[in-house]
């Protein structure tokens, strides 16, 4: 982090210049068996892809609401910080029927159509995969997100005073998020680059949001995102927190 950043997009601008190759997000799934590694450079470029399908394809301007409902996932995490970028609301688990853009996981579609702006599906399959077919009403995210740029330029500059997230009813804005999670970042554990925390908390809670990314990203650590993770007993937790080189753990 550095002394200028007030958003959680200026978090990750300072990661990928500081050390653009380190890992950042390391994602399991446990009902899957799905392990995915991004280095900075490779998760701010699917954040940049995303950031412009939202302001170009999508339309979407700053103080527009974006409903995600989605899981803790590290394509959840490319959402948060795609939002950050273009400078909406990110509304974690929010009401679709009072949102602009909805963000939806295979699981929540019929909830999902209750927005009447425009509709994202994301199928959450291994390596950003996409649906067989689109679910009707919905674009999918896997089918137009490859073909968007890989650098991103927000039309106007975001406001890090303006909200920025909303969690569990809570709303923060940009410079909220980063405060909070530099604040909070010790008593996780994370003191600082090469701190590695894994989460196996869901992102419903701001609890889960900052051991599960605003934290290690402020700190200039990574994180080690655990879907499922119930399904793991102490042994295998064990060996991945030995493999991974795991410094932190919150389940």
């Amino acid at each position: 982090m550095n002394a200028t950043d007030r958003t959680p997009a200026d978090l990750l601008a300072s990661a990928l210049a500081a050390d653009p190759g380190r890992p950042l997000v390391t994602f399991y799934d446990d009902a899957t068996g799905e392990r995915v590694e991004l280095s900075v450079a490779t998760f701010a470029n699917w954040v940049a892809k995303t950031a412009n399908l939202l302001q170009g394809d999508l339309a979407a301007e700053p103080g527009d609401r974006v409903a995600l409902l989605l899981p803790a996932h590290w394509q959840t995490a490319v959402w948060l910080l795609a939002c950050a970028s273009v400078g909406v609301i990110a509304d974690v688990g929010g009401d679709p029927s009072a949102a602009d853009v909805v963000v939806s996981g295979p699981d929540s579609l019929d909830a999902a159509r209750a927005c009447r702006g425009e509709r994202v599906a994301l199928a959450l399959r291994p390596l950003g995969g996409r649906f067989p077919q689109a679910p009707e009403g919905f674009i999918d995210y896997a089918v137009e997100v490859p073909g968007q740029g890989d650098r991103f330029v927000p039309f106007a500059p975001v406001d890090p005073d303006e909200p920025a997230l909303i969690v569990a009813g809570r709303e923060f804005s940009g410079a909220e998020v980063v405060q909070r999670a530099l604040a909070e970042a010790p008593g996780l554990d994370l003191t600082g680059p090469g701190s590695r925390l894994l989460s196996g908390m869901s992102y419903d809670t701001w609890e889960g949001l900052t051991a599960g990314l605003y934290a290690p990203l402020a700190v200039g650590g990574s994180v080690v995102l655990c879907r499922n993770l119930g399904r793991l007993d102490e042994e295998g937790l064990a060996k991945r927190i030995e493999s991974e080189r795991v410094t932190a753990v919150r389940r």
